[in-house]
């Protein structure tokens, strides 16, 4: 039987780990999530189709994915780049017309509420926005993985790291949530049906009428 300090060491020590495939499933993971973002506001605009709402499941299985890889890098110690100063990846990709684009998809259920921190006294809730974490959480990515192509792996493992522990993994954990309250709204909430709404309206003016005879 393994002990389970054995499993934690195995699991935090780097010394123990091919770095090379756990980097290179850490990158496959990102490059998922950054081509489904991308091809989730690249949607057309179709007449009478939602494309807001019909992509949340889609991004909900890519968000919680990245998590899991996030889980992954929080879990091994600090990793460290062999230069004492971050190699130059090249500049980062404008994104800002995906955002864009992400804001006009999800125009009505963009904004949402969040616990900046649940650990402070009061606890503060922000308002945050789908479309500017997606973008925020894939510029950190994208950024990693310039350092993860250009042949620097450990570079590229402390950079998805340390923006995990510092800024994706806080971001893409609230979307997370608020695309789940999205979709439990949508499938448990009732569809607006006229009709029954009306039927619903003449039962109350029956009934109102039946107080008032008495």
């Amino acid at each position: 039987m393994t002990d389970s300090t054995d499993i934690a060491d195995r699991a935090l020590d780097t010394d123990n780990e091919d770095l090379t495939e756990f980097a290179e499933q850490i990158a496959d993971q990102v490059q998922s999530f950054l081509i489904s973002v991308r091809d989730i506001a690249a949607q057309p605009d179709e007449d009478g189709v939602d494309e807001g709402l019909a992509s949340l499941p889609y991004l909900l299985l890519e968000v919680s994915q990245l998590l899991l890889a996030g889980g992954r890098l929080g879990a091994f110690e600090d990793f460290v780049p062999e230069e004492r100063f971050e190699s130059d990846a090249g500049p980062d990709p404008d994104l800002d017309a995906m955002r864009d684009r992400l804001a006009v998809l999800f125009e009505g259920l963009d904004e949402y509420a969040e616990v900046f921190d649940p650990y402070a006294a009061p606890p503060e809730i922000t308002v945050n926005r789908l479309s500017d974490d997606l973008t925020a959480i894939a510029t950190d990515l994208v950024h990693g993985l310039a350092h993860y192509q250009s042949g620097r792996i450990l570079e590229a493992l402390w950079w998805w790291q340390f923006s995990y522990v510092s800024t994706w993994g806080a971001a893409a954990s609230a979307v997370l949530r608020a695309i789940q309250s999205l979709i439990a709204h949508d499938r448990l909430e009732p569809a607006h049906d006229p009709e029954t709404e009306a039927s619903d309206r003449e039962l109350v003016e029956v009934a109102e009428e039946v107080v008032q005879r008495r």
